[in-house]
């Protein structure tokens, strides 16, 4: 028993003297940005053609590992705000991983987090004219998961990348010129 409360007591101390240590560090959360997602891909090729050309993203950066097999693809929007920083700097980008092979393999999936059970979700992007851009996705032949048309929210549409990701495409009149 009172090994027990001995031992009760010391945690408590290194406890408090933990938090204390912690107090000490500081760090300022209002500099705190959301810098990016990342998706796995199966190819390449195909996902960034995607995301460029159906949604309009620059490739910014890439990386690519030999040794440990896979490459990293970091893609976003340009805009005065954003042009010229280095990918740290920057807010609200995609990061596609490829891990190699993957894309020679025919029955190769991966999990979008988007099946029966739901889980993951999607990203979104904001467009200046919602059913302009469902036209020219439908002229690009982008898989569409729901349509303006299609249900109860008349507002959105959804489309599918390469790799099954749900991308949410609202209108934003902000951005009409």
């Amino acid at each position: 028993m009172l090994r027990s409360i001995l031992s009760h007591r010391t945690t408590a101390r290194l406890a408090s003297s933990t938090l204390q240590q912690i107090r000490k560090m500081t760090t300022d959360v209002s500099t705190y940005r959301y810098n990016h997602t990342m998706y796995r891909i199966k190819d390449p090729k195909a996902s960034i053609k995607f995301y460029t050309e159906a949604l309009g993203m620059k490739l910014l950066e890439e990386h690519h590992s030999e040794e440990s097999k896979f490459s990293l693809y970091f893609l976003g929007y340009e805009d005065p705000a954003s042009k010229g920083l280095v990918r740290l700097a920057r807010q609200g980008l995609l990061e596609l991983t490829h891990n190699h092979g993957t894309e020679n393999d025919a029955d190769f999936a991966y999990n979008t987090g988007n099946g029966d059970v739901g889980g993951y979700g999607h990203i979104a992007i904001t467009v200046d004219d919602l059913q302009a851009a469902c036209a020219r996705f439908d002229s690009m032949n982008v898989k569409f998961i729901k349509r303006p048309e299609e249900g109860r929210m008349k507002h959105i549409a959804f489309v599918s990348d390469p790799d099954g990701y749900r991308v949410e495409i609202l209108e934003n009149p902000m951005l009409r010129k």
